[in-house]
């Protein structure tokens, strides 16, 4: 029989705001443990939650940025459960009117088609704490640090048909939520984790399978395997007889395998109702403007720019407005030197290998837009050639100055006198008798022996197109 497989995503995303969602605790991560939940974040008697306009501020402006369905009139409500890292033994969070409703998000797939992926809502909600296991034994630990920090969370219609669609929605949207800076995206921290839905169903039926719900995962490497395994086990067991059960897995990456957990719970096992300490969330048009014009321009529109304004190709654009870090790095290079290809090449060529290689983040680079435009300007006109600027930029890298400084005080200029190369070449040539006449009884491919020859002669600082052209002009005169 052949499958069909099913997977919605439920994308978990903390807000940057500098407090909690309703209470003024800090939100910065790695404080010690339970440094930072106050009285409010712990449900302690007597305390009033106030909803942080920051948060709903980001919230708005993804809806916006998805194309969604803004709601004027959003509840806040109590979800409540019993977990040791959830302090009120309830969670605040949106059920029936989430602030942001129906809107899309368009992913690329491997073969290049674009698919566009329906985005059920997105709600806001304050966050649990943490559960430790790591250095107590035979105990769990419990860090509420976390607690009340603000979420939103990013619900997909069951439209993802595999893994790999997964991950690129996934990726898509850590994208847009850094595009907008929103959220730091940061993945090991848990700012930024996935809890996917998947079911699998005989292909060309329309009714869904019983789907299980993998939880917190926090790589997009983890999405992939963790979504294959269970699609797996779902396949197995149910042509071995069986039959799935609703439930919540856990992922193991070392056993690369999911695991139960508990059974799923419904919306009524949460007993949802009204917070009665918040009023409803109103936004009118005016705020809603207001966010609006705070939009930056987002990946989709500055990939199409990248491919209009500098010529680019498609993957090019793609790669350089992966980040909105990288976008402006390199808007600012091209700028500075004017040569938009050659900017692309070497930021993702050189520069993105050396970001790599040093494993340091772009803010960090020691060598900035300004200074690689002025590298690349120096290959522009020609004051040395692309294979020594190679060697420049790994100076520039290691803190020995800019291009010029470093251009100077190693001798490296290009030799561009057609005289002095005429001299070099002529020197070549009389080097190596038995090459010349090779060449001249129609071995041309000892061409390139005495450009290499040439070449070593100058210590590669000779004009390559000067070289060729005069070198082609006496082995053949």
């Amino acid at each position: 029989m052949e499958w069909e497989t099913v997977i919605g995503l439920e994308i978990h995303a903390q807000l940057n705001t500098v407090s909690k969602i309703f209470s003024g605790a800090p939100t910065a991560y790695g404080a010690e443990p339970n440094r930072q939940a106050c009285p409010v974040d712990l449900g302690m008697p007597g305390v009033l939650p106030v909803l942080n306009q920051g948060a709903v501020e980001r919230a708005v402006m993804l809806g916006l940025a998805i194309n969604a369905e803004i709601t004027p009139r959003s509840v806040f409500a109590r979800k409540n459960y019993f977990y040791p890292d959830l302090p009120k033994g309830y969670q605040i969070s949106q059920f029936e009117l989430p602030i942001v409703g129906l809107g899309h998000l368009d992913i690329e797939l491997e073969d290049g088609t674009i698919k566009r992926v329906g985005v059920t809502r997105a709600h806001l909600e304050e966050d649990a704490g943490k559960s430790l296991h790591e250095g107590f034994e035979a105990m769990t630990g419990i860090d509420l640090n976390r607690a009340g920090t603000p979420l939103i969370e990013i619900v997909s219609e069951p439209e993802l048909r595999s893994a790999k669609e997964a991950v690129a929605y996934m990726k898509k949207l850590h994208s847009l939520v850094r595009y907008l800076d929103i959220c730091d995206g940061n993945m090991q921290e848990g700012s930024f984790r996935c809890d996917a839905n998947v079911s699998v169903r005989p292909k060309g039926q329309t009714e869904f399978g019983t789907r299980a719900e993998l939880k917190n995962l926090n790589s997009f490497r983890f999405v992939e395997r963790a979504i294959n395994f269970e699609v797996e086990r779902q396949i197995d067991l149910i042509e071995g007889g069986g039959s799935v059960v609703q439930e919540t897995r856990l992922y193991d990456p070392d056993r690369d395998e999911t695991r139960s957990m508990r059974s799923k719970e419904e919306a009524n096992d949460y007993r949802y109702f009204p917070d009665p300490d918040l009023l409803p969330l109103v936004v009118d048009h005016a705020f809603i403007d207001s966010v609006r014009a705070k939009l930056p321009e987002l990946p989709d529109a500055k990939r199409a720019r990248f491919v209009e304004q500098y010529g680019l190709s498609d993957y090019d654009a793609g790669v350089l407005t992966a980040t909105r870090e990288m976008g402006d790095f390199y808007e600012a290079v091209a700028g500075g030197c004017d040569a938009p290809k050659l900017a692309a090449n070497w930021v993702m060529g050189d520069f993105s290998a050396a970001l790599n290689r040093s494993e340091v983040e772009l803010k960090d680079a020691p060598v900035n837009a300004d200074g690689l435009a002025g590298l690349l300007a120096r290959i522009q006109d020609e004051t040395i050639s692309g294979k020594i600027a190679k060697e420049v930029f790994e100076a520039m890298w290691n803190g020995e100055g800019n291009a010029d400084a470093v251009i100077e005080a190693k001798g490296l200029k290009q030799i561009t006198d057609t005289s002095a190369i005429d001299a070099i070449i002529d020197d070549v040539m009389a080097s190596n008798p038995q090459q010349l006449e090779q060449y001249r009884g129609g071995k041309d491919k000892l061409f390139g022996f005495f450009v290499g020859q040439v070449m070593k002669a100058t210590q590669g600082k000779a004009n390559p197109a000067q070289v060729n052209e005069r070198l082609k002009a006496k082995l053949d005169g």
